[in-house]
């Protein structure tokens, strides 16, 4: 009960009635990634007459965050690849690192030193400014 609720009330937690509505009528599952992201494409591959490409979704598993695509789905979802990654075998580089959430806009976002929102101490100003004066 709670999750239709959340389902109605909300459009950034998993998906919306009608977007239920429209991937149970028009979408075709292709997919699911390690953070239980599901993926589906217009039934049959039919290339949309108004896009002249094939439509492809994704259905956040819980919050939607765009970053939370990791990279082979990201290229299918884009047109850069056309076989999706359970149709090969994608493996990660050794120099890819796993996911990490968008943290901009929490507590635990990155502040650089002098920030006014950093927890350190702001620098002393060096005295070495010398602000512009028209004419000067």
């Amino acid at each position: 009960m709670m999750n239709w609720l959340i389902q109605i009330l909300t459009w950034w937690n998993g998906q919306t009635l009608n977007t239920r509505f429209h991937t149970w009528r028009h979408g075709e599952l292709v997919g699911q990634d390690e953070y239980g992201n599901v993926y589906y494409r217009q039934k049959g591959g039919k290339i949309d007459p108004v896009l002249g490409f094939e439509r492809r979704w994704v259905i956040y598993a819980g919050e939607s965050e765009g970053s939370a695509t990791p990279p082979g789905w990201y290229g299918w979802l884009h047109h850069t690849v056309d076989v999706p990654p359970t149709q090969e075998t994608y493996k990660a580089r050794d120099w890819e690192r796993p996911h990490q959430s968008n943290l901009t806009g929490t507590p635990a976002a990155y502040r650089p030193q002098g920030s006014t929102l950093s927890t350190a101490q702001r620098p002393a100003a060096t005295g070495d400014y010398q602000p512009w004066t028209p004419g000067g």
